[in-house]
């Protein structure tokens, strides 16, 4: 009987230990940072590999929520793999994190990966998830095993009297036409779905861009939250940004001075929108541009 009674006391530990805050703190259209290391292992060589993503959770179902990679890297001995279609979900109330899909190279080396997490432990700021899986190349599979770290990225306020103003953006001419019974003569019909100059940007908090509108009509941008698989409202607005009415030829300037995915849009053409990334640990890039992009 005391063996039962000492059984069955581990199990009550164990099971505290695992019914743990970190849903709470994974919730619905978050932004989180999933950033570590590890080793990707063949029978023939072991390389280094890491992983750097930007994850922003989506609707939840019973104790999972599924979740978007926005953007990021990962990288395998010298080279390093974007993201091409990436999706996730955290399971058993944020105990677990499955990761499936494609990455590919500078080069255009298509790759997909399969990755599964677990927690290790947890502390107010972040929580650690030790992963184990697959990138598979066309060449060979490499068994990968990291370390990463999974934070919140969370509003700060910057304190810093530079800004930086080296990105600019230029709203296309064409932008606001809907179809080609809209284009007026002279308009590049190649960019007829190729609404801004950049579309997805990465950049540093406090980082400040330049909006230029080359289009013949009014446009202005505001933030909000993306409404996955709603084609009549894709968008909520969220307050964080709002540059007002952008007049043909004049211009302004957008701060972000906060970590996370800003989803901006333009409310009178909602399929007009940009995606930037604040991250706090890397340098301003480009990430390239989105599905808005057809032809040259």
């Amino acid at each position: 009987m005391k063996v039962i009674i000492f059984l069955l006391s581990i199990l009550f530990i164990s099971s505290g230990y695992f019914i743990n805050d970190s849903f709470a703190e994974i919730s619905e259209n978050q932004a989180f940072l999933l950033e570590g290391s590890g080793f990707a292992v063949t029978e023939e060589s072991i390389k280094t590999s890491e992983i750097d993503l930007a994850l922003s959770s989506q609707q939840q179902s019973g104790s999972s929520i599924n979740f978007l990679i926005e953007d990021g890297f990962i990288t395998l001995g010298d080279d390093e793999f974007v993201v091409s279609d990436l999706k996730g979900k955290f399971l058993r109330e944020g105990r677990y994190i499955r990761i499936n899909g494609d990455i590919e190279s500078s080069t255009g080396l298509d790759t997909s990966i399969s990755f599964f997490g677990r927690l290790v432990e947890e502390s107010k700021e972040a929580s650690v998830y030790g992963f184990t899986g697959r990138i598979t190349t066309s060449d060979e599979t490499h068994k990968i095993i990291y370390t990463t770290k999974l934070s919140t990225l969370s509003k700060i306020t910057i304190t810093s009297d530079s800004e930086e103003s080296d990105i600019t953006i230029h709203i296309l001419k064409g932008s606001a036409a809907q179809d080609t019974n809209d284009i007026t003569p002279g308009m590049a019909t190649a960019n007829l779905l190729r609404f801004f100059s950049i579309d997805r940007i990465s950049i540093h908090p406090g980082t400040t861009i330049t909006i230029v509108n080359d289009d013949i009509t009014n446009h202005s941008i505001i933030s909000g939250k993306e409404n996955y698989g709603d084609r009549y409202d894709p968008f909520t607005p969220d307050g964080r940004i709002s540059t007002g009415d952008i007049a043909p030829g004049e211009s302004t300037t957008i701060t972000f001075d906060g970590l996370g995915i800003y989803k901006l849009y333009d409310p009178d053409y909602k399929y007009m929108k940009i995606e930037a990334v604040s991250f706090p640990i890397v340098d301003n890039f480009i990430t390239g541009s989105t599905t808005n992009q057809q032809g040259n």
